[in-house]
């Protein structure tokens, strides 16, 4: 544990937080600035940054802990869809870090739903530039 991490804080319980499950390696808990109504946020307990720096284990651990998560957001609060999100890096909107995917329940009903996408997806790309970019990357497979 980091002792300036926030997350780290509330894994250890010196943190005041909305606990909603925890196990031997993650820690779920609501999120203070939810963009829906039961946003929460998955954790691993040991701290790693971001999602280039989390060990294997933990991330399988946190997804894993997140997927039940969504479900009990879909039969619980009656979401009609979740959002699974990381961000990694300031430039991804990472503010926290310590590694951690956010369960953000989605309704049709926009007085629970706040969020919106920040672009377009039904925008198609340029299919050059999209062939060119999976073939740099194709050829760095680990």
């Amino acid at each position: 544990m980091s002792d300036q991490c926030l997350f780290c804080g509330i894994v250890a319980g010196s943190v005041p937080s909305v606990k909603v499950a925890e196990d031997d390696t993650t820690c779920a808990f609501m999120d203070i600035n939810p963009a829906t109504d039961g946003h929460l946020l998955v954790v691993p307990k040991r701290h790693s940054k971001d999602l280039l720096e989390i060990p294997a284990d933990d991330l399988t651990a946190v997804t894993l802990s997140a997927q039940r998560l969504a479900k009990t957001v879909v039969g619980e609060l009656g979401a009609d869809g979740v959002n699974l999100l990381n961000c990694c890096g300031s430039a991804a909107w990472q503010s926290v870090f310590h590694f951690h995917l956010h369960v953000i329940p989605r309704y049709a009903d926009k007085a629970k739903d706040r969020l919106t996408l920040p672009w377009t997806p039904e925008v198609a790309g340029d299919r050059d530039t999209i062939a060119a970019l999976g073939a740099r990357l194709s050829a760095c497979r680990d």
